[in-house]
This record gives structure tokens, sequence and C-alpha cells, in this order.
């Protein structure tokens, strides 16, 4: 019997092999496909349909990987030949709401946008807010790490999950973690398990720590800088004034022109770079009023409004920036993170790259956190030599300013040859052995994250 029989068997409708499931299944949003097409997607709708998909890639030694709305920048998600697709996205409910104890229990596939519609009906909020939160689910945002434009003040994804329940290879139900705020029994195989980017196991719930609907205004401010260097001091400015706004976003002057094209407003003047600040809670005017003054002592030309639906339309503008950047040809969308003190440093080492390579590379960066996203763009589907080479720089680069490869994509299939120089051979073997111990047969995301190739 083969595997997709075997499937079949056990799962029935489940279980599609119809060829544009299986195409789909090739690629994510990072724009890079699989040389060929899965055996397979096993739609799991519950924790046991998942449980009997891994007993039979065990029993098979079929390699398995899972996959939730596909919405992915790294590869990690994308599926070849002889592998199974677990995909959980019908797994997409809020078990239960606790407000007295401010936790959520949610299966992997619900939408970030949806869950946080559910808990707002009880004054609620789970703070990652990745840009794609319309699109992407809980599940991938555990799985890579995602975080988004309010980790400076409410924390990445780490700081808001309490517990997850895990599928590994063999198909054991393991439940990590606690419901309570504190809990050090044993190692913390919860934090292992985010941004494992399906190499330990499969996320098929997740207990989350939420907080309540932030009370008072939202203030925005947008300030306008002659160059990226300057817009970066700035935003390093307002870090150093011990100011905390909710969101900080730069945003450089290719990306600038670029996402006004798009979305058809006045193109700015050229060189322009741009931060887009929202503070909120009770200290929102006080603290945008502030942060207004920074900026202008620091250069910037700086708009400011407390209306709520204003502040909305100017943060739309970086919210379009993907969309923006698809119109100007095939997309490689980075992702690493400095230092906050480091961003003039790394944005002048970008327009190294970019003249050394002769490449355009527009970068945007969530500039509370030090968080990157260069943008390669070049015609047609294959990443050219020398795209690979300026990448290469750059990534070279943020390890040499104190970086990281990654602060919310992952490594997945694109980043994985640059993974054991940024750890080091000693930890990137210890993590190569930690993931033998939950996966021993090696058939969870094959060619991923520990892959030199």
């Amino acid at each position: 019997m083969t595997v997709a029989a075997a499937l079949r068997d056990a799962l029935g409708d489940l279980v599609d092999v119809t060829g544009t499931t299986l195409e789909a299944a090739r690629s994510d949003r990072s724009g890079h496909s699989s040389p060929g097409q899965p055996l397979a997607v096993v739609h799991a709708e519950t924790v046991e349909h998942v449980q009997q998909t891994m007993r039979i890639a065990t029993r098979t030694r079929t390699p398995v990987v899972v996959r939730g709305a596909g919405t992915g920048l790294a590869g990690a998600a994308n599926a070849g030949p002889g592998e199974i697709v677990l995909s959980t996205i019908r797994m997409n409910r809020a078990l239960e709401i606790r407000p007295d104890d401010l936790i959520a229990v949610v299966e992997p596939g619900i939408l970030n946008a949806e869950l946080n519609a559910q808990l707002a009906e009880q004054g609620l909020w789970w703070p990652p807010d990745p840009a794609s939160r319309e699109i992407s689910t809980v599940g991938g945002n555990i799985a890579t790490g995602a975080g988004g434009l309010l980790c400076a003040k409410y924390g990445v994804v780490r700081d808001a999950v309490l517990g997850v329940d895990l599928v590994l290879a063999d198909g054991r139900l393991m439940h990590l973690g606690h419901r309570s705020v504190k809990g050090v029994t044993g190692l913390d195989l919860t934090s292992l398990v985010i941004g494992s980017e399906g190499t330990l196991g499969v996320v098929v719930g997740a207990t989350l720590k939420l907080r309540r609907v932030v009370e008072g205004e939202t203030c925005t401010l947008t300030a306008v800088f002659p160059s990226v260097r300057a817009a970066a001091a700035g935003s390093a400015a307002v870090t150093a004034s011990g100011i905390q706004p909710a969101i900080m976003e730069l945003i450089d002057a290719t990306s600038l022109a670029a996402v006004h094209s798009y979305l058809s407003l006045p193109a700015p003047p050229p060189s322009t770079s741009q931060l887009t600040i929202q503070t909120d809670g009770p200290s929102a005017r006080v603290d945008a009023d502030r942060i207004a003054d920074v900026l202008r002592a620091a250069g910037g030309g700086v708009t400011l409004t407390y209306d709520h639906d204003e502040g909305e339309r100017l943060l739309a503008i970086r919210r379009a920036m993907h969309g923006a950047f698809a119109h100007l040809g095939t997309t490689l969308i980075e992702d690493v993170s400095v230092p906050r003190s480091a961003l003039p440093e790394m944005y002048d080492e970008i327009a190294r790259i970019e003249q050394q390579y002769g490449l355009v590379i527009p970068a945007i960066a969530h500039a509370g956190d030090g968080n990157l996203h260069p943008n390669f763009i070049f015609e047609g589907e294959e990443v050219p030599d020398v795209v690979w080479a300026a990448a290469d720089d750059l990534f070279r680069s943020t390890i040499r300013l104190g970086g990281t490869l990654t602060g919310e994509h992952g490594i997945g299939m694109l980043k994985s040859r640059w993974l054991a120089e940024e750890l080091g051979e000693d930890q990137w073997e210890l993590q190569r052995q930690i993931k033998r111990v939950f996966d021993p047969l090696g058939i969870l995301n094959q060619g991923k994250v520990f892959d030199r190739a």
C-alpha cells in the first residue's frame, strides 16, 4: 500500500491529492518553490487527525511538512517530492477565552485578526501584530516566532504564549507549559518550540497570554527626513529619550516612493525617508508631543494627529508595503535584526551593498526593536547569483554589528546555509542534537533550518 493510500484509508476525504492543491503546497510567500509536488495534503480537523498522520509518517518513514496559511517568507512550509503536507488551517477555533485569567486556548489555524476580533468582544487583545495579521495564523506565528509592529512595547510571540500542545513525530501528544502566569518546573520546552519552524513537532494548540484592551487615545506621528540615515538616527534618538511608543516604523526613500505610487498618493520629494510612530494609553498625547520634540531636534519634519482614523490611514501606508514591492518585480523579502543603536550603521551597510553589487535594496524597519526588512528586487523567478552574493554580504554585516539573521521570518530553506556561522559550530551541533531527541527519524521539515545546503 502506498503512503497516499494508507493516509486515505485512515483519514478518507481529508487527504487531498488534486493537482492544484499539491502545486500550491510547493511554495509560500517567499517566492520560492520546491522542485516538485508533494505526495498528498492532509487537511487535519482534529488533534487525532494529526496524530494519525504522524503515526503513518513514522511507520513509513515519510517526511512531513507542517503548513498553515502558507504566508511564511523563508520557505519553511514549502513541500516537495516524497513528502506529506500536514495542514492545520481547518483547526481554527478559539476553544476557551478566560477574561479572569487573561488567557485563551486556541487551535493553530485561527487567523490573528479573527482571534483579536473575538477577544475584542470581551475587552481583550493578543498583542503580536504581524503586518500579515489578516491572513496569518497563530500557529504560524508560533512556528516562526513572528513579530510585527508592536513588539518593542508589547513583546514578541515568545512573551505571549504560556503553553503549547505538541504532537511529536511518532504521534504522541505533549502538553507543554502551563496556564499560570508563573511556572518554572523543568526545562522551558514551550520557548524551545516557539520559532522551531516545524522541526520539533506539530503545534495543535496554544495557551495564549492576553492583555486587556489599552485604554486611552492613540496618537500618530510621521516625520520626514532628507536621508534614511537621518531617519534611523531620529528613531535612535526616540529610543534613547526613554519614551516608549507602541509602534515606530522606518520607511526608506525607495520604499516610500513605491508605496505612494501603489496607493496613488502624491510622490514624496526625492531621497525622503519617513518614520511612522504611534503612542497609546493614558499618556499617549503627552508621549506623542515629547516624541515630536525629539524628532524635530533630530531634523525631522513632523506631522502629528490625535485623530484615531487619520492615524490608521497613515499607518496603512506601512501596512501596504508588501503589495507595493510586488509591483516593482520579484521580491526576496529579507529579515535581519540589529541593536537599535546600530540602525544608522546598518543602513550605511545597505547603501554600500547597493553600490557594490549594482542593486536597489528598499529597506523598511521596525525601528522600535531594530528589525529590518531589506528587499531584493529582480526580474524572473530564479534569484540571480548577484542577489545571493549581496544577501551574503548583508547577513555577515548584520552579524558584525551584533545582530542576527532573522527577527521574525525564520530560517526555513533560505537562510540555513548561514545559520552555523551565527550560532558557531558547537551551538549549531547542540541544536541538531536537540532536534534528534524530538524527531529521531528526521522526518519533520527535512532540508530546512539545519541543512547547510
